[in-house]
């Protein structure tokens, strides 16, 4: 069989595109030869040597490299290796075709990353049907990238719709206790943003002891919200009570932060989460975040590092956010005193080294407020829904 015979009954099927084929060669007989025997079926592009053909590679990533190993400067092994190397060129394969014969030479181009090696002299036939096999398996390798690709675009919309779900569900229950509690819908964004803030500020801190990864910091802020949810369970007789309320009174209000962990508990139970750091960490601030460090709060008056540190951020979080916002039975502190109440409070309401965070970071506290001030907001007090 003759070189156009064993490439017509090679050739790739009719109206497929046509790969390309990269041959490197430092002889021009067999650069010559190579692509009289591929060009009917294949687009060829030639190299005389190795820099070229990794200029060539770089440039526009062929299908296949065809590739000879004794070269002058960059032998075929290098060209390889480099190829490999390269996040652009590591999945184009390397067929050898070269003159050494020896087991060694063989183990060696495989060693660096070769698909296949052929022996010269070549019998057109084989060169034809190595290259086609190498071309069919690159095919298969690069359309299952391609699915891999699809699926994991997928399931990260399909991800982004849950998660946009939780959001808007979880901005529902949240927005309701707060209706009840007549409060305002940005104090939760607020809230949220100062705890995101004092987190950084303190895991960035070498001598803190608080390692939280990006993942860890961002679960705590999204569960920030939660805090107050055991509200939805407290009585409007007791909740939007205009006046102090008595000893009585306060102990079931106190309650609200076991009925928040027991909602969040059985929410988790329920969807099979109970491993998830969202509500792991909601869990944590709503049921702690009125313990203080002297262990002197509620509910299990847990004291110092024993209370969970989402909880502890939670504290200053809320409590500088109460301080400096109005509501109806007490004017809005500025911020300067309500960072002066906090800090004469640290090490026994609250942890010392969050209150150092709140004081780093009271320029970015401030701007959060204004940021997401309830000034704008025109919401109806609960007393006026209908």
């Amino acid at each position: 069989m003759n070189l156009s015979d064993a490439a017509h009954v090679l050739a790739p099927r009719e109206g497929a595109p046509r790969p390309t084929i990269l041959v490197v060669d430092d002889t021009p007989a067999n650069l010559v030869l190579l692509s009289g025997l591929l060009s009917p079926s294949y687009r060829v592009q030639l190299a005389p040597s190795g820099a070229k053909a990794l200029e060539l590679a770089r440039r526009q990533s062929p299908d296949l490299v065809v590739l000879d190993i004794m070269m002058p400067e960059l032998d075929g092994y290098e060209v390889c290796r480099r190829l490999k190397d390269d996040a652009g060129t590591k999945d184009i394969p390397v067929l050898f075709l070269s003159a050494l014969n020896q087991a060694e030479d063989e183990s060696r181009g495989f060693e660096c990353g070769a698909a296949d090696f052929i022996h010269k002299p070549f019998n057109a036939t084989t060169v034809l049907a190595r290259v086609a096999t190498q071309l069919q398996a690159k095919s298969w390798r690069d359309a299952l990238n391609q699915r891999n690709h699809w699926l994991q675009t997928e399931l990260q919309s399909r991800l982004a719709e849950v998660d946009q779900l939780r959001e808007a569900t979880l901005h529902v229950m949240v927005s309701f206790a707060e209706f009840r509690d007549e409060q305002t819908g940005h104090h939760v964004r607020r809230t949220q943003e100062y705890v995101r803030t004092l987190a950084r500020w303190l895991s960035a801190q070498p001598d803190s002891g608080v390692r939280l990864g990006d993942e860890d910091i961002d679960h705590i802020a999204r569960s920030a919200p939660l805090h107050d949810i055991g509200k939805v369970a407290i009585p409007d007789s007791i909740l939007l009570k205009p006046g102090r309320l008595s000893a009585e009174e306060m102990g079931v209000m106190r309650t609200h932060s076991m009925k928040g962990w027991e909602m969040l508990r059985r929410a988790a139970e329920r969807l099979g989460q109970q491993g998830s750091l969202f509500l792991h960490y909601g869990m944590e601030i709503a049921r702690h975040h009125h313990e203080r460090w002297d262990g002197a709060g509620y509910p299990d008056r847990l004291a110092g590092e024993d209370i969970p540190l989402s909880a502890r951020l939670m504290a200053v979080a809320d409590v500088y956010d109460a301080l400096i916002s109005r509501r109806p039975y007490k004017d809005a502190m500025s911020h300067d005193a309500a960072r002066a109440y906090i800090e004469a409070h640290s090490g026994t309401h609250f942890d010392p080294q969050i209150v150092a965070a709140l004081g780093a970071m009271h320029g970015e506290m401030q701007r959060i407020a204004r940021e997401w001030s309830d000034d704008s907001l025109a919401l109806p007090r609960a007393g006026g829904l209908a």
